[in-house]
């Protein structure tokens, strides 16, 4: 990973599910992402409990992917 940007990804192709599950998170929680993609009019209440969600998404699918490994 470059030490410049963190929000570099390792992966440029899943930027898509990326998203797709940033809008998934945002939906289930209630919270309406702006759609010209601008989020300094968001509470850092809700943009941090999306990202917290991400995360805890990301840590699921991967657990469950290690676990299919060494099966």
């Amino acid at each position: 990973m470059s030490a410049g940007n963190s929000n570099t990804l390792v992966v440029p192709q899943a930027n898509a599910a990326l998203d797709q599950l940033k809008y998934e998170v945002a939906q289930e929680l209630g919270i309406s992402i702006p759609q010209d993609g601008y989020y300094g009019n968001m509470a850092t209440r809700d943009t941090g409990a999306i990202g917290g969600h991400i995360t805890r998404r990301l840590v699921q699918i991967a657990e469950q992917s290690l676990a299919g490994q060494f099966k």
